[in-house]
């Protein structure tokens, strides 16, 4: 009998109140939760705002087929809880061994690269961020702000994470704009396609 596979979708917004209720990035959470759930996934959910165990993290990630991070983009980076949540959890799978073993190098061997010490490989990660940036801004040498730059260059310090311990990184999905001309509606609609695409389900 095939094992059910398993996603873990994590919900990083941070609510500050009157300004940003976090409404935004719980329709793209919800949107990801009922696409997995009907192609037949387990769905294992944290909100970080709410609390976590780390050792109980780890469990997760360890059991997640797919693991999604949902995020808005305060001040050029995920909330302040997210960058917490990381060293706490990662500290812990590095600290059991479950994550990783080391860094990849060995001095018997110099070849090995900075990088390469994961143990999660077969796992897939995928960052879905909500921006005020507009999607002009990126991709655009001629941008002051980003000169040039992808989201996923921009997304290196979060998705560095998972690859360093050996998963996957697949296409990011943004939604852009969303103070002044972005089309919300529409990029909720697109999101499940994208995630079809990106995971191959």
């Amino acid at each position: 009998m095939n094992q059910t596979k398993k996603v873990l979708l994590i919900n990083t917004h941070l609510t500050y109140p009157n300004w940003s209720e976090g409404l935004l990035n719980d329709a793209f959470n919800q949107k990801a939760k009922e696409f997995f759930a009907s192609k037949g996934f387990e769905v294992l959910e944290t909100k970080v705002e709410n609390g976590y165990d780390a050792d109980e993290e780890v469990e997760k990630h360890i059991q997640a087929d797919i693991i999604v991070l949902q995020t808005p983009i305060n001040w050029f980076g995920a909330p302040w809880i997210y960058k917490k949540y990381v060293d706490e959890v990662f500290n812990s799978g590095l600290h059991s061994a479950k994550f990783l073993s080391g860094d990849g190098r060995t001095r018997e061997d110099p070849t090995k690269q900075y990088g390469t010490g994961g143990k999660m490989q077969g796992k897939k990660f995928m960052v879905c961020s909500t921006w005020n940036a507009p999607f002009e801004s990126f991709n655009d040498v001629n941008q002051q702000l980003f000169q040039g730059i992808s989201t996923k260059d921009y997304l290196l310090h979060i998705t560095s994470n998972y690859r360093f311990c050996g998963i996957e990184v697949v296409p990011d999905y943004n939604c852009f704009d969303i103070f002044k001309d972005g089309d919300i509606a529409k990029d909720l609609e697109n999101y499940p396609a994208h995630l079809a695409k990106a995971f191959g389900i």
